[in-house]
């Protein structure tokens, strides 16, 4: 279930065109649990992300401080947009 307000985690040393990039990833896994979203635009926002975030350890803290302030996972959204063989996908309970 989605908090009402929460912050995205975001490290303010990036830049302004990084903190777009990393929010837009957030965005797509936003909208994969609230209204379906492309896989492809999901995946490919994640591509940039990682340009961003290479680290694997940043990756997975990130993931879990989304998930505690917006009870999303990135990391349930990206696994659904690598298996699933569907153009639009959706977060099913």
């Amino acid at each position: 279930m989605m908090a009402d307000n929460y912050q995205y985690p975001l490290d303010l040393r990036w830049t302004s065109q990084e903190l777009g990039q990393v929010v837009t990833f957030f965005n797509q896994v936003e909208a994969f649990y609230e209204t379906g979203v492309s896989r492809s635009a999901l995946l490919a926002a994640y591509r940039v992300f990682k340009e961003v975030v290479p680290s694997k350890m940043q990756e997975k803290q990130m993931d879990r401080d989304f998930e505690k302030a917006s009870g999303y996972s990135t990391y349930r959204a990206l696994q659904e947009a690598k298996t699933s063989e569907r153009q639009s996908i959706k977060y099913q309970a």
